[in-house]
């Protein structure tokens, strides 16, 4: 067994950069253990002061963009346009949190005044959402910045109060590398805690990682199966822990009849091949009238495809999809280009009919993580209700209509509510805002909890806790607490909100 983690070039195949060790569990012990020692002094900084610190770390990223760009793209080929984005992205996160903790609704703070009157007669009751200590962060492959080392789940977590340990993705060893070193600095020089944030590598390290007595919250980030198997042990500890995963997603579309046209044709496979179909967001399945799947295909074929993230993935996407094209489920309607790199793959539409799909309804909605999709045609809307409903959760639905298909467009986002954290309307599900009102999460299994989100400003819930304080004095309060209101946040009082 290798020692090391090594970096590969997906458009060569040939290994990029230094090998970096796989941290023993002696070592992830010591810095886990040196994370909970630095909770206690993180969680109690002032959420304004924490602000700051959040806000240095961005500008220290920002500044070593050009190196961090460029070994990513090294590293995962995503080029240097999407990756220059993507890191952005990253530093707004962090500024994003930020404004949540100057804001300070976060913590929900609410106060009841004392009344012995009532049965059962109420005392000073006064409840704050406190941080829970250190979260264990499973970097993602598809996302080098925004959904790894210092992607949101970190910034969420650090700004909740929280310690962080990451668990470097095994396909990007020297990027994770180095946005750690850019962190770690950042948090030094802003007065941070020593080992307020660390990082572990390799496979085994993980699993030490959600085992470690010190860690009591996990944020994983890639396939269903390896996120069910981190599930399994958080919850299989003496001490269970939450484990908040965002796994597989087909995201369905709905097109209906006024919105079959050829510009939706080209928005959808836009959407497909977008960072070689490797978005947690990518819509795999679509359900739309005969009459537009020429387009589809037409579209599909004139799109490149390009290089997987590593050769795992290439390599299971050609299996999936060559094992669905010689099934007698589907047709192939169209393969698109491939380029002329070692992991690169084409993108591909098949087809089918929403009866055949709703007998195999299992077997049809698999992920194919990739640029693939497949389309269900249909003869009325109405022969999608009931299949809509059976779907397996996902993290978005869209419906494309025109203004002839308000009403049954409608009735399409009730059903895929059910099953979808996000309903888009005349649009494509790929890129994820990050603001106040996104929500990225679904019912299983496009997420282990439907009730929270990996994006977003309340994606910080996962990480922190209520606490009720009970007839407490004033002065021992936390200051979110106390009479006087010395933050000036949002609270609710005796069930009034307001900043009182």
């Amino acid at each position: 067994m290798s020692h090391v983690v090594q970096g590969y070039n997906p458009r060569t195949g040939q290994p990029f950069g230094e090998p970096v060790a796989k941290t023993p569990d002696s070592e992830v012990d010591r810095i886990a253990s040196a994370a909970a020692v630095a909770f206690s002094a993180w969680s109690v900084v002032p959420a304004a002061d924490r602000a700051v610190v959040l806000e240095k770390v961005a500008d220290a990223l920002d500044a070593e963009s050009a190196l961090l760009v460029e070994t990513a793209d090294g590293e995962t080929a995503l080029g240097v346009p999407r990756l220059t984005t993507e890191l952005k992205r990253t530093t707004n996160q962090l500024r994003l949190f930020g404004e949540v903790l100057r804001e300070g609704s976060y913590v929900e703070a609410t106060l009841d005044t004392a009344n012995p009157d009532i049965i059962p007669p109420r005392p000073v009751l006064r409840r704050v959402l406190r941080p829970l200590g250190t979260v264990a962060v499973f970097s993602a492959s598809n996302f080098p910045f925004a959904f790894s080392v210092a992607g949101g789940d970190t910034a969420s977590a650090l700004a909740s109060g929280c310690s962080v340990v990451v668990k470097a993705h095994s396909a990007h060893p020297s990027t994770s590398r180095e946005t750690a070193r850019v962190v770690i600095d950042a948090l030094r020089e802003a007065g941070a805690p020593e080992g307020v944030f660390g990082i572990v590598y390799g496979t085994e390290s993980g699993v030490a990682l959600v085992k470690h007595s010190a860690v009591r919250a996990v944020g994983f980030t890639g396939s269903t199966g390896g996120g069910r198997a981190l599930f399994d042990l958080a919850q299989g500890r003496p001490d269970p822990i939450p484990f908040y995963g965002e796994l597989g997603s087909v995201n369905p579309t709905v097109i209906l009849p006024g919105a079959a046209t050829p510009e939706i044709a080209a928005g959808f496979a836009q959407s497909l091949v977008m960072g070689v179909g490797q978005f947690c967001t990518n819509p795999g399945l679509v359900f739309a009238p005969e009459s537009i799947v020429e387009s589809l295909g037409e579209a599909v074929a004139a799109s490149s495809g390009g290089a997987m993230l590593n050769e795992r993935m290439c390599d299971s996407y050609k299996a999936g999809t060559d094992a669905l094209a010689a099934s007698d489920l589907v047709s192939v309607v169209s393969t698109g280009v491939r380029p002329d790199e070692a992991w690169a793959v084409a993108p591909l539409l098949f087809s089918t009919s929403v009866k055949v799909f709703e007998e195999n309804l299992e077997k049809l909605t698999e992920e194919h993580f990739g640029p693939a999709a497949l389309v269900v045609t249909y003869s009325s809307p109405s022969e999608l209700h009931s299949v809509l409903a059976k779907l397996p959760g996902t993290l978005t639905g869209t419906v494309h209509a025109a203004e002839s298909d308000h009403a049954e467009a409608g009735e399409v986002a009730e059903i895929l509510r059910r099953v979808a954290g996000r309903i888009i309307f005349n649009a494509w599900p790929t890129g994820v805002a990050v603001a106040w009102g996104q929500h990225h999460g679904g019912p299983w299994p496009s997420t282990t909890n439907p009730l929270h989100t990996s994006v977003g400003a309340t994606s910080i819930r996962r990480w922190i806790a209520p606490v009720t304080y009970q007839s407490w004095p004033d002065a021992l309060l936390p200051a979110e607490l106390q009479d006087a209101n010395p933050l000036g946040i949002p609270r609710r009082v005796d069930g009034v909100l307001g900043v009182h």
